[in-house]
């Protein structure tokens, strides 16, 4: 018995694929006299018609990766960035005492020297070695 029109019927009315309409062989009969979409869903709700469970697949598992020539992230040197950072807060502190007038334009080109020479760690010590003078 041909019923691959009942099955492609049976396909768009209970929206799967056609590989999951499954006829029951004792109701094959009553199937084949089916017209419409609602005989279909009829025979759906009554058990003549089923519908396979979906067959999976295995998960494709997506591997870690490997460190290889295009892969390896060069170390970025930050040694410049804290340079510069470290030179202008303690630039823009001894401009402020120049302005104050708390040290002399000459102290402060000898303070500009032993900045940019990297003696200071910090504006704290920028300070004390300030007191002490």
């Amino acid at each position: 018995m041909q019923l691959d029109k009942k099955k492609n019927l049976a396909a768009k009315v209970l929206k799967v694929g056609k590989k999951r309409i499954c006829f029951v062989e004792e109701r094959l009969p009553e199937i084949k006299e089916a017209i419409t979409r609602m005989d279909i869903l009829d025979l759906h709700k009554s058990g003549a018609i089923q519908i396979r469970e979906v067959k999976g697949r295995k998960k494709i598992v997506k591997r870690k990766n490997r460190r290889r020539v295009g892969k390896i992230k060069k170390k970025v040197n930050t040694r410049k960035a804290e340079y510069v950072i470290i030179t202008r807060k303690l630039r823009k502190f001894t401009r402020g005492l120049v302005r104050a007038g708390a040290i002399n334009k000459e102290q402060n080109m000898e303070i500009r020297k032993q900045i940019r020479s990297r003696k200071f760690k910090s504006k704290r010590h920028l300070k004390e070695s300030l007191e002490e003078l």
